[in-house]
C-alpha cells in the first residue's frame, strides 16, 4: 500500500474528471483527513490510485466495494460523509 503523501499532493490526486468526485474527495481532504489514523491516510492515498469508474462505482453509485478491507474502511468512511 502507498504511504501517506503530502497535503497538496494529496489535494491534486483528488482532482478527478468527475466533479462529484472532486468535490467528496476534496471535501474529505480537508475536513477529515487530518484526524484519521495514519493507517487510514495511507488507504486515503492508496484509495486514490483508483480509476474515476471505481470510485463513481464505489462512491456514488455504491454498487461495489474495494477488495482490500482497508479500502473499504475509507469507502465507508467516504459514503458516510464521515
Amino acid at each position: 500500500m502507498t504511504k501517506p503523501l503530502h497535503p497538496g499532493q494529496l489535494r491534486w490526486q483528488c482532482r478527478r474528471g468527475l466533479l462529484e468526485l472532486d468535490v467528496l474527495l476534496g471535501n474529505f481532504l480537508e475536513r477529515k483527513y487530518p484526524a484519521i489514523s495514519s493507517h487510514q491516510q495511507t488507504a486515503f492515498a492508496a484509495l486514490l490510485e483508483s480509476t474515476d469508474q471505481e470510485l463513481i462505482n464505489w462512491l456514488l453509485i455504491r454498487d461495489s466495494l474495494p477488495a482490500d478491507s482497508s479500502l473499504q474502511e475509507i469507502v465507508f468512511m467516504l459514503r458516510a460523509g464521515v
